[in-house]
C-alpha cells in the first residue's frame, strides 16, 4: 500500500506494445511519397509558372507550357498563309453543285475531311428539322374573253410566266441539271386564283397606305417588290389582311444607277442585273423566332415533341419571280386604281420600270383580269448537318466561336455563303500551319459550318439551343461570316463591345486597293458599325444566349460596280471570277482579317472587349428613343431609316400617360451613367493588368504573380458576363424567343436592328403603360450589368 514515503516515480512491467495499423511501415511509406510528390508538384508549379522567365505572351499562364509560337509569329502566319488560289479552289468546289439545306451531305463531309487534315479536329452535328423542296408552282395571267368573242366569257391565258432564269452561254452553273427551282422556304401548298394589288415594298405602312385609301385587299393576291424589310414579314402582313397568295419580284430601280435603263448591258455582257434574275429565299416569320418552327426554344433531336406552326410560317402561297416576268402583270394594272404617286415620296423612290411601260398603278384589277397561283411543296422532317471543328485552348470556359454557313437556295451561292466559306477555310488552313509549328490557342476556337441557314438560320440556332448551359459560362464572343466578297466595301455589324477589335484588325491588314501604296482595309472603310439585328448565323448567340456577336465582310454597296444578284442562278463562280472578285484578292483579304480577329480574341491575355464602348452605345439608344418620343413623324434620310421609319406599327388609342413615360425614361441616364462609370474603371483595370503582364515579375514575388493571374481571370469573367446581364428570360412581347432588351430585329424589319425592341414597339403602339413596364426590366439589366462589372 503506497503511504507518503513510496517513491513518485517507479517503473512499472507493461506489455508489449500493439501496432495501431496491420500495414504501419507501408501506410508510413506512402505517406512520405505523397507528401514527397505533392512538394515536387508545388516546386514544379513555381518553377513553371513563378519562376518562369518573363514573356510578352500567355506562354507562362498555368497549364500552359511546351512548344509555343510568339503571338508575332502567329500573326505573320495569318497573314502569310491565306491564298487567293486557294480560296480560287474552294469557291469552285461549294458553287459546283445544288447545296439547298438538308441536301448537302458530301459538301458537309468535304468540309469535315478538310478540317481534320489540317489539324482541327471536326465532326458532324446532325439534326432532324422541318423543311419543304419545291415539287411544282405554275402564275399565269388569265382574262375573260369579251362577250363579241367565239367564245364568250371563257378563260384565256394572256400571259404565263415561265419561273425560269435563263441559261446563259458564258455561265457554265446556269446549265446544271441539278439546278433548283424558284420557290420560297416555308411557302404555304396552295392553288389560289383572284384578283391582284400592287403593294409597293410591302411594308406596314405600305398596307396602312392602301387601307386609308380604301383599297379592296381581302381575296386578293398582292403583287410587292423586293427590298428594305424581310421577304417573310410581306407575306405575313398581307396574310394577316386577308389576302390570299402573294408575287415578290425585283424592281431594278433598287439597283441605284447600274441599270439596263441608264446604258449598262446586263449579266453577262455587263454590270446590270439580268431581267430574269430570281431572288429566291425564306418567308418563315423570322422576326418572331428564328431555328426550325416545330421546336421553338429547343433543338431538332429524333424523337422530341414538335409543336404546331401556325403562326411561324406562312398559310398563304407565295412564289418569287423576275422583273421581266412581272412586266406583264404590272402592265395589267395600268390605269387601274390610284398610281404610286398618289401616295407620296415613300411610293415613287426607285421605280425602275418605266421605260418599260409601268405606270405603277395600284389596282386592284377587274374581276376578270385574275391570277393564277399554284405552289406545291413537299413538307419533311429531315436531317441537316452541321460541321463543328475544335481547336482545344489551355482555358477551358473561355470559348470563341466562328461560324459561316454552307447551305444555298441555288447550285451556285458563289456570294452567299460561299464567298464566306471559301474565307473560313483559308483561315482554318492557316491556323493549322500554326498548330503544326506547336501553337495551342490560350482560348478554345470552335469553328461552325451551318447548315439550314437560308431558311431559317436553323443550324445554328438548333446548335446553340442544345448547348446553351454550356456556351452561357464559356463563350467569349461569336464572329461570323456570311457573305464574305461580293464588292469591294467592307461592311461589319457588331456589339459595341467588340467596336474596338474591328477597328484594330483592319488597320493591320493591307487592302487589295493599292491606289495608295501601303493602305490598308481600315483606310478605305468609313468605320460604321451597324446595329445587330438578325438575317444571320449571329442571331441566336447574339439575341438568344447574350453572347457578343460580330458579322463581317466585302459586302458594302459600291458606286459603279455590278450588281450582286443575290439568291439567283447567277450568283455563280463565274460573276464572282469576272466581276465579284476577279483574282479573289477579297477573298484572301477577308481570311486575313478573319484570322486576326479570332487570334486576337483567343490570344489576348485579357479579353479584348471594350465595356466603355457600350455604355456610350447605350447611352445614344436612349436619346434615340427620347428623340423618337418627342417627334414620332420625323421624316427619315437614310435608306435603313427610311425603312425602320415605314415599319413601324400603327397605335389605335393611347394607354397610359405619356408624359409620366417621358420622366421615367430619364431614369435610364442615370443607370447608363453609372454604368460608364463602372465600364471605364473595368476598362483601365484590364489595361493596367495588361501592361503589368508584359513586366517582369522576380521569383520571390510569386504571390504577386498568381494574385495577378487571379486578377485576370477575375477581370475576364467580368467581360465575359457583361452582355448576359441584358438577357430578359420571358423575352420580348409576343416573342419570347428573343431575350435580349437591347438588341433584336425589327419585329417589321426583320432584317435590320432595333434597339430597345420592346421600349420601342411599346411607343409605336401608343402603349406607355408597357413602355414603362419595359423601362423598369432595361433598369433592372443595366444595374445586373454594374453589379457583374463592380
Amino acid at each position: 500500500m503506497a503511504t507518503e514515503s513510496t517513491p513518485l516515480i517507479t517503473t512499472v512491467t507493461v506489455g508489449p506494445v500493439r501496432r495501431r495499423y496491420p500495414h504501419q511501415t507501408l501506410r508510413r511509406f506512402c505517406s512520405v511519397a505523397l507528401g514527397s510528390s505533392l512538394i515536387a508538384l508545388f516546386i514544379t508549379f513555381l518553377i513553371t509558372v513563378v519562376l518562369a522567365p518573363p514573356r510578352n505572351t500567355h506562354h507562362d499562364w498555368p497549364g500552359h507550357s511546351g512548344k509555343h509560337l510568339s503571338y508575332e509569329q502567329l500573326q505573320s502566319i495569318l497573314l502569310d498563309t491565306p491564298s487567293s488560289s486557294k480560296a480560287t479552289e474552294w469557291s469552285k468546289y461549294y458553287t459546283a453543285g445544288s447545296h439547298l439545306a438538308g441536301k448537302n451531305l458530301s459538301q458537309a463531309e468535304f468540309t469535315r475531311d478538310r478540317w481534320n487534315e489540317w489539324g482541327v479536329k471536326s465532326d458532324i452535328v446532325a439534326y432532324e428539322t422541318y423543311l419543304n423542296y419545291p415539287v411544282d408552282h405554275r402564275l399565269a395571267l388569265l382574262e375573260k374573253t369579251k362577250s363579241d368573242s367565239p367564245n364568250p366569257g371563257a378563260w384565256k391565258v394572256a400571259f404565263e410566266a415561265t419561273l425560269e432564269e435563263e441559261a446563259l452561254e458564258e455561265d457554265p452553273t446556269t446549265h446544271l441539271e441539278e439546278s433548283v427551282p424558284t420557290f420560297h422556304g416555308y411557302s404555304a401548298t396552295g392553288n389560289v386564283t383572284g384578283s391582284f394589288v400592287y403593294v409597293n415594298y410591302g411594308t406596314y405602312w405600305d398596307f396602312e397606305d392602301l387601307i386609308k385609301a380604301n383599297v379592296s385587299l381581302v381575296g386578293k393576291i398582292a403583287i410587292a417588290r423586293y427590298g428594305g424589310i424581310f421577304r417573310g414579314l410581306k407575306v405575313k402582313r398581307a396574310q394577316e389582311l386577308g389576302m390570299i397568295g402573294c408575287v415578290l419580284f425585283t424592281d431594278p430601280g433598287d439597283d441605284g444607277d447600274v441599270t439596263e435603263a441608264n446604258g449598262y448591258d446586263t449579266y453577262p455582257k455587263g454590270f446590270a442585273r439580268h431581267p430574269s434574275s430570281v431572288q429566291r429565299g425564306s418567308v418563315q416569320f423570322l422576326s418572331v423566332a428564328p431555328g426550325d418552327p416545330t421546336t421553338p426554344g429547343y433543338p431538332s433531336k429524333p424523337g422530341v415533341p414538335r409543336a404546331p406552326v401556325d403562326g411561324a410560317i406562312p398559310s398563304i402561297p407565295s412564289l418569287p419571280i423576275s422583273y421581266v416576268e412581272a412586266l406583264p402583270i404590272l402592265k395589267a394594272l395600268n390605269g387601274l386604281g390610284p398610281r404610286a404617286k398618289d401616295f407620296g415620296q415613300f411610293w415613287t423612290r426607285n421605280n425602275g420600270l418605266g421605260w418599260k411601260g409601268i405606270e405603277y398603278n395600284i389596282g386592284p384589277s377587274p374581276d376578270n383580269v385574275v391570277l393564277n397561283l399554284y405552289n406545291d411543296q413537299e413538307y419533311m422532317i429531315t436531317p441537316q448537318w452541321d460541321v463543328i471543328g475544335i481547336i482545344n485552348g489551355t482555358i477551358p470556359d473561355e470559348v470563341i466561336v466562328v461560324g459561316n454557313h454552307r447551305d444555298a437556295w441555288i447550285a451556285g451561292g458563289a456570294g452567299d455563303p460561299n464567298s464566306g466559306s471559301a474565307v473560313l477555310n483559308e483561315a482554318i488552313r492557316s491556323f493549322g500551319q500554326a498548330l503544326e509549328k506547336g501553337w495551342k490557342p490560350l482560348r478554345t476556337i470552335v469553328f461552325a459550318s451551318w447548315d439550314g441557314e437560308e431558311y431559317g438560320l436553323i443550324g445554328s440556332t438548333e446548335w446553340v439551343e442544345e448547348y446553351l448551359p454550356w456556351l452561357s459560362a464559356t463563350n467569349v464572343a461569336y464572329v461570323n461570316v456570311d457573305v464574305g466578297v461580293c464588292s469591294p466595301l467592307f461592311k461589319a455589324s457588331a456589339a459595341p463591345l467588340l467596336d474596338k477589335i474591328l477597328y484594330e484588325v483592319t488597320a493591320l491588314v493591307q487592302s487589295p486597293n493599292q491606289t495608295i501604296e501601303g493602305q490598308t482595309v481600315r483606310d478605305l472603310w468609313n468605320g460604321h458599325i451597324s446595329t445587330m439585328g438578325s438575317g444571320s448565323d449571329f442571331t441566336a448567340f447574339q439575341d438568344h444566349a447574350g453572347i457578343p456577336s460580330l458579322d463581317f465582310g466585302f459586302c458594302g454597296e459600291a458606286e459603279d460596280f455590278p450588281i450582286y444578284q443575290y439568291h439567283s442562278n447567277y450568283d455563280s463562280f463565274h460573276w464572282m471570277s469576272e466581276f465579284g472578285d476577279p483574282g479573289f484578292q477579297y477573298h484572301k483579304t477577308m481570311a486575313q482579317i478573319l484570322g486576326l480577329t479570332v487570334a486576337k480574341l483567343a490570344e489576348a491575355l485579357l479579353i479584348p472587349l471594350n465595356a466603355t464602348d457600350y455604355a456610350d452605345a447605350l447611352e445614344k439608344y436612349v436619346q434615340k428613343v427620347e428623340s423618337k418620343l418627342a417627334s414620332p413623324r420625323t421624316e427619315p434620310s437614310t435608306e435603313e431609316e427610311i425603312f425602320e421609319f415605314r415599319a413601324r406599327t400603327v397605335g389605335t388609342e393611347m394607354k397610359g400617360d405619356a408624359t409620366l413615360f417621358g420622366e421615367e425614361l430619364a431614369r435610364l441616364y442615370q443607370s447608363v451613367s453609372e454604368l460608364r462609370s463602372a465600364a471605364v474603371k473595368l476598362d483601365a483595370k484590364a489595361e493596367k493588368l495588361a501592361k503589368k503582364a508584359k513586366e517582369h515579375i522576380p521569383w520571390w514575388k510569386w504571390i504577386s504573380k498568381l494574385k495577378l493571374i487571379h486578377d485576370i481571370r477575375f477581370t475576364n469573367t467580368k467581360y465575359k458576363k457583361i452582355e448576359r446581364a441584358f438577357l430578359y428570360q420571358p423575352g420580348l412581347d409576343s416573342r419570347p424567343w428573343f431575350k435580349h432588351v437591347i438588341f433584336a430585329p425589327g419585329i417589321w424589319t426583320g432584317y435590320s436592328g432595333a434597339v430597345f425592341p420592346g421600349l420601342v414597339e411599346s411607343i409605336d403602339n401608343k402603349d406607355f403603360t408597357n413602355a414603362l413596364k419595359w423601362v423598369d426590366i432595361i433598369d433592372d439589366c443595366i444595374r445586373t450589368a454594374i453589379k457583374v462589372i463592380e
